[in-house]
């Protein structure tokens, strides 16, 4: 981020006050200076079901995001490790993490961390950029910290 980066675990107040799981993804979209944003709750068929979205996909893109196993793609590996999966350059994955259609989207910075409910993974949120960036340390603490405040629209949140 640039020199307005959040300080470790500070979260903004628009976050904090967000009536509904889209307006808090907006704020933290927002206040990381990010293209585009999602928010997955796991539902009781143990997928990741899209709660929320910031930003256009393109809509072959968007099916698939509507609905992710844990373990498959970004946000599944994120949920399945229960840590943040933090990519400088999606187009240049080499990992396998990165599904196919992702590169499709024409972002390129992008982080999936855990949005966690009593130390447990109880979603996942990501936000991207179309440039390239690394996410520094005390940027995914504060978008961890968000993601905590966050996991309070799980089960009120749309699955669109």
């Amino acid at each position: 981020m640039s020199d307005a980066s959040l300080p470790p675990a500070r979260v903004p107040a628009e976050v904090r006050s967000a009536v509904d799981a889209a307006a808090g993804l907006d704020a933290v979209v927002r206040a990381f200076a990010a293209d585009t944003g999602t928010l997955h709750f796991l539902r009781s068929d143990g997928l990741l079901h899209l709660a929320a979205l910031h930003g256009q996909l393109p809509p072959p893109v968007l099916e698939q995001v509507r609905v992710i196993p844990v373990g498959k793609g970004m946000a599944g590996a994120c949920a399945e490790s229960n840590a943040p999966v933090n990519l400088c350059n999606l187009n240049d994955d080499r990992t396998g993490t990165v599904r196919a259609g992702a590169r499709t989207t024409g972002l390129a910075g992008s982080i999936v961390v855990p949005v966690r409910a009593d130390g447990n993974v109880v979603g996942t949120l990501g936000i991207a950029n179309r440039s390239e960036r690394t996410f520094a340390d005390a940027e995914v603490d504060a978008l961890l910290a968000c993601a905590e405040v966050l996991a309070r629209f799980r089960a009120t949140a749309p699955c669109p």
